[in-house]
């Protein structure tokens, strides 16, 4: 046993730093990737013999929704594998619509909007940016903020679902989703609002997929919170019903493509039976 502890200090040690930032990553090759040939994954994550994830289910401004898939596929990749899912959406501004309110600056993490105090507008630092999206959903008020390429965000729902299959092929997985306390926003929203959807429970699964579609489908026949984003929006006056709570809440998000994907490359089924325990 004491030799035991030693040789793990000793490694960490070494790679503990590395780790903290993300950048320990080992590349892992996507049977079946049609945009992701070797995904980037935390060394840590591959080098555990089974595999089990816990997601708090709650929406987001780009995804849709943020559940299993998008909880491994993101939160396992390096900081080199995050930046290679949101490559391929770039945001830009409207500058005649933009009010130089600086909202969407309070939401960017990687230095990529850049603020023009003569003109009191916003404009987008390509070279720092990453794509992530977090100016584009809840943001911005004046829809001043959208992708350069319309298809970016189904470019990375398929790239999340390719990552997670890299991490979770090949070894025993399992996998837990909590439907409670569904904000509007990803997690990472320090200012996120209060829940849209009333508390369902918690979902578990072996199949990541099939574990989404039902959380998906539960909360779709869930009845909206009172004084929630989604509520708010729904009493707008030129509101549009997508008959879907997720993009209701946020219209330029979309996560149909991110399950559709994750079923043609194998990942798992969309088809499921619910088994209620008490």
């Amino acid at each position: 046993m004491g030799e035991w502890i030693y040789t793990v200090e000793c490694r960490m040690s070494g790679d503990y730093r590395r780790r903290l930032k993300g950048t320990d990553d080992i590349e892992v090759p996507v049977q079946g990737g049609e945009y992701i040939e070797k995904a980037k994954i935390g060394r840590a994550v591959m080098d555990a013999d089974v595999f089990i994830s816990l997601t708090h289910f709650k929406g987001h401004e780009t995804t849709g929704f943020g559940g299993t898939i998008k909880n491994i596929g993101m939160g396992c990749g390096s900081r080199a594998g995050k930046k290679d899912q949101h490559s391929v959406g770039k945001p830009t501004i409207d500058q005649e619509a933009c009010r130089g309110c600086k909202s969407c600056l309070r939401k960017c993490a990687n230095d990529g909007l850049i603020y023009d105090a003569d003109a009191r507008k916003m404009s987008i630092d390509l070279e720092h940016c990453v794509g992530c999206g977090r100016c584009i959903g809840g943001a911005c008020n004046f829809d001043a903020i959208s992708f350069m390429d319309s298809a970016a965000t189904k470019v990375l729902n398929c790239k999340m679902a390719e990552y997670t299959k890299a991490v979770v092929d090949g070894r025993p997985n399992f996998h837990i989703s909590l439907i409670v306390d569904v904000s509007p926003n990803c997690d990472c929203h320090p200012e996120n609002d209060a829940p849209i959807l009333p508390n369902i429970g918690m979902f578990a699964s072996f199949d990541p997929l099939a574990l989404d579609q039902a959380c998906a489908d539960v909360c779709l026949s869930a009845t909206p919170l009172p004084h929630s984003q989604l509520a708010d929006r729904m009493e707008e006056e030129n509101f549009c019903d997508h008959h879907d709570h997720f993009e209701n809440t946020t219209p330029n998000s979309e996560y149909k493509t991110c399950l559709a994907h994750a079923e043609k490359i194998g990942l798992g089924t969309r088809e499921y039976e619910l088994i209620y325990m008490k």
